[in-house]
C-alpha cells in the first residue's frame, strides 16, 4: 500500500508541477481565439469564460474558476474573454448575458452555462468535460479516505498533509487530517492545528464536525470509566448524571448508538434535567456525525419521538 501511495503522490507532484509551467489561464481576443481554444481543445478541454469589468457576478465567478483549473493541474485551461474588447466574437457565440462560459473539447463546444455557479456546481461541470475522474486532489483525498477505513492513519496524514501543502484552502483535506490525528489519539494535536486555521476555513461544516467531535471527546475522556459507570447505572438507574456520563464514556469508546440510547432515555425521563444537557448532547453528536450519517437520522427519529409524543 505504501509502495501505490508514493506513486500517486509522485504523478500528483508531477501533474502540480507540470499545471505550473504551462499556460493553464490566459486572456485571449478575436484574433486569437482560433488557437487558444479551438486548437488547444484538440489536446485538453478548454474551458472560455466571458466576463466584462462591470459585471458583478463575473468577480465572484472568475477567482472560482481560475482556482479550480489550477486545482486540476493541466487537465482543463481557462480563457478569458471580455465581451467590451470583442464584441462581434460574444455575439457569434450568441453571449446574451453574463458571466456566460462555454466549454471546448476536440475543437467544438460540449457544454455550457450561465450566471455565477457555487463551487460544487462548477467542480461537477469540469468532472462531466474531463471525463468524471475528479481533480488530482480528489482523487488522492479519495485515496487518503480508503486508507483511513483500512486504520492506515499515518499514511492518510502524509497525503492529506501533501494537498494541504498545494492548496491551503481545502477543507475536506483538513478536516480529514484532524479526524486522522484524533483517530491515532492525538488529540492535543487536533486541538492546536485547529486553532491555527483561519476564519474561513473555521466556518466550513466539515471542520465545524470535526471540532465538535473533539470537544465530545474532551468530555468523554473526562467521565470515568466505562465499567464502573455501567454497574453505577444498573445499581441506580434514577440518577441521571450517572446516565449522562456513562453516555460520554460510550461515545468516547465509539460505542454512538448506545450513548444516543442513553441520552434518550434521559429525555424520556426529564426532558429539561441539567438545563437540557442530554438534548444539547444529542445535537453535538449529529453535528459531528453530519446530518446525511444514518445514526443522526435514526437518533434525531428516536428523540423527536419523545420530545413530541
Amino acid at each position: 500500500m505504501s509502495d501505490v501511495t508514493g506513486d500517486n503522490l509522485h504523478n500528483f507532484n508531477e501533474k502540480i508541477n507540470k499545471g505550473s509551467e504551462n499556460d493553464l489561464i490566459l486572456d485571449t481576443n478575436t484574433d486569437s481565439f482560433s488557437n487558444d481554444v479551438i486548437n488547444a481543445s484538440m489536446q485538453v478541454p478548454v474551458i472560455v469564460d466571458f466576463w466584462a469589468p462591470w459585471c458583478g457576478p463575473c468577480k465572484q465567478l472568475t477567482p472560482v474558476l481560475e482556482k479550480l483549473v489550477k486545482e486540476y493541474s493541466g487537465q482543463i485551461k481557462l480563457v478569458k474573454i471580455n465581451i467590451d474588447e470583442n464584441q462581434a466574437l460574444a455575439q457569434q457565440l450568441r453571449v446574451q448575458s453574463i458571466p456566460m462560459v462555454y466549454a471546448f473539447k476536440d475543437g467544438q463546444p460540449v457544454d455550457m452555462f450561465n450566471g455565477a455557479l457555487p463551487e460544487s456546481q462548477l467542480r461537477k461541470f469540469i468532472d462531466k468535460i474531463t471525463g468524471g475522474e475528479g481533480s488530482p486532489q480528489d482523487q488522492l483525498i479519495e485515496q487518503a479516505k480508503e486508507l483511513f477505513k483500512i486504520n492506515q492513519i499515518e499514511a492518510a496524514i502524509e497525503i492529506y498533509s501533501q494537498v494541504i501543502a498545494s492548496d491551503g484552502t481545502n477543507a475536506e483535506a483538513h478536516s480529514g487530517l484532524l479526524k486522522s490525528l484524533m483517530a491515532s489519539g492525538k488529540n492535543d494535536e487536533a486541538w492546536q492545528y485547529l486553532e491555527g486555521l483561519n476564519d474561513e476555513l473555521l466556518k466550513n461544516s466539515e471542520i465545524i464536525s470535526v471540532r465538535t467531535a473533539l470537544e465530545l471527546a474532551d468530555q468523554a475522556s473526562g467521565s470515568g470509566e466505562i465499567d464502573s459507570l455501567n454497574d453505577l447505572v444498573k445499581n441506580e438507574p434514577d440518577n441521571l448524571e450517572a446516565k449522562y456520563d456513562y453516555a460520554l464514556a460510550l461515545y468516547g469508546s465509539q460505542k454512538t448508538e448506545a450513548a444516543i440510547e442513553e441520552l434518550v432515555e434521559i429525555l424520556k425521563r426529564n426532558s429539561a434535567w441539567n438545563n437540557d444537557a442530554a438534548r444539547q448532547q444529542l445535537f453535538k453528536i449529529f453535528e459531528a456525525l453530519g446530518n446525511s450519517d444514518q445514526i443522526t437520522i435514526d437518533g434525531r427519529k428516536k428523540m423527536s419521538a419523545v420530545l413530541f409524543s
